[in-house]
């Protein structure tokens, strides 16, 4: 084993795709413990050679396991039933012996989650693409269920409205401007199997088509829960199995939770605008670091998030840090954590001053991720939003930050006056803060007190107008 060790960084441990005959993207996409081992999964960004499948073992030495099979790969679980680690293409029994399953290695594998009604023979697996697909544990046998790209209808172009927005007319365009679906996440939980699509582009920033959503499957039909992208899907088998989904939209990070059956929206400040294009979001998690406890990465920034929901509230969110960071998945091995990375890669030749592909881990402790950048950021509820007077604005995160800025915004030819209020303690019990008068057609901002913080912010509009609100923490 090398004995270099850089900031948390092994440089012996780093993989490596190929550099001919194209020089595409490398990525570990999923990591988990399993054997005496960590394993690891990497990811190209279509096609390409030289990754795989490695395993690390207690004195950090890595290695290429024979059924390698190159291809995209970020989905992992365990299968309680039959005690097997599911990573990429490939089954991995309690004792280390893998055995992978042909009909899967072509396919972008973005997720696998339990069955709804046969969770001892069989599994779903979820592409990118949009594919929803039923292996059957026993034989092997690889069934296509759905395609939820038409299933939940991301791609239908005719949803454009071309008159109000006549740039966004197909002649011309590239395919990347298209609206594609990208698939990042599922999960099952309560009786239904939630999926996350993030697609997001100019399209979708501008108004014109919305392609992202957050969708369920209660084994009969698909319901849209929201039409935003959302990357990533979570919850545990106990505590009441509340279902977490974070997403954004250019107003704000989002996070979704599913209790007792209910959808309940809160807003995140975005760390960084680095993550809003859907091709810059590989694969932000919530993942346990520590027994019961979760962190969250969403939107450049990551946070606590207690799996606990209190009065059917979200109460346990709170802001660690800032990172600009590619962190597909994160793990504890041997005590440590385990991240892993995308570091700078070619893609096809789209950056000429990148040279091959490479990742790499970065091992550390939890706390170690306190002194990676202090939490600020910025979002709002609303940005250029229609308003309805007198309905509150989703809940906004005011804790763990420092100084904080509101601005508000809006287009109507009467003064409206903007009720803010807070929730001190989570429970969603709000208090009236202060009200703004904004003139017609008017901006207005205020600047909190130093130290000044509550759990939650929303603002509740006087009348109907278009409106901005947007927070600014220092």
């Amino acid at each position: 084993m090398s004995s270099y060790n850089i900031s948390g960084v092994l440089p012996h441990l780093a993989v490596r795709a190929d550099s001919v005959p194209i020089r595409n993207e490398s990525g570990i996409g999923a990591l988990m413990p399993w054997a005496d081992r960590l394993w690891m999964i990497t990811y190209v960004s279509h096609t390409g050679s030289g990754t795989g499948l490695y395993s690390v073992d207690e004195h950090l030495n890595i290695s290429k396991h024979p059924q390698s099979v190159a291809g995209t790969y970020a989905n992992r679980m365990i299968h309680s039933a039959s005690n097997q680690l599911i990573i990429g293409p490939h089954l991995i029994s309690h004792q280390g012996k893998v055995r992978t399953v042909p009909a899967l290695k072509r396919h972008r594998l973005a997720a696998v989650v339990e069955h709804l009604h046969d969770p001892e023979n069989k599994l779903y697996y979820l592409t990118m693409e949009g594919l929803f697909l039923e292996m059957n544990l026993q034989t092997l046998q690889v069934k296509r269920l759905f395609d939820l790209s038409k299933e939940l209808a991301i791609t239908e172009l005719e949803q454009i409205d071309y008159e109000s927005h006549p740039e966004l007319a197909p002649q011309g365009k590239t395919v990347e401007e298209y609206p594609q679906p990208h698939f990042k996440a599922a999960h099952m939980g309560s009786g239904v199997v939630v999926v996350a699509n993030n697609t997001f582009g100019e399209m979708d920033f501008s108004g014109a088509h919305r392609g992202g959503r957050l969708a369920e499957w209660d084994g009969q039909e698909w319901k849209i829960i929201e039409r935003r992208p959302f990357n990533e899907v979570a919850g545990r088998k106990n505590w009441r199995q509340i279902v977490f989904a974070t997403g954004w939209d250019r107003s704000s990070a989002i996070l979704m939770a599913r209790i007792e059956g209910q959808w309940q929206r809160y807003r995140l400040p975005k760390g960084s605008h680095n993550f809003e294009h859907f091709w810059q979001t590989e694969w932000p998690r919530i993942r346990e670091v520590e027994t019961e406890r979760y962190m969250m990465d969403a939107s450049g920034m990551l946070y606590e998030l207690s799996p606990v929901a209190f009065a059917n509230r979200i109460w346990g969110v709170k802001p660690i840090c800032c990172h600009i960071r590619i962190i597909a998945d994160y793990c504890a091995y041997k005590g440590m954590l385990v991240m892993a990375g995308n570091q700078a890669t070619p893609i096809f030749d789209n950056n000429l001053v990148v040279g091959y592909p490479e990742a790499n881990l970065w091992l550390g402790k939890s706390d170690d991720l306190w002194q990676w950048g202090k939490p600020s950021g910025w979002g709002g509820p609303w940005w250029s939003e229609k308003v309805i007077a007198n309905q509150p604005s989703d809940p906004y995160l005011m804790t763990g930050f420092d100084k904080k800025t509101l601005h508000l915004a809006h287009r109507s030819k009467r003064e409206i006056e903007f009720r803010v209020e807070v929730d001190f303690l989570g429970t969603q019990e709000w208090q009236h803060y202060r009200s703004f008068r904004v003139g017609a057609n008017g901006y207005s901002h205020h600047q909190f007190p130093d130290g000044y913080s509550a759990h939650w912010l929303r603002i509740v509009p006087s009348d109907d107008c278009r409106a901005t609100a947007y927070l600014t923490y220092t």
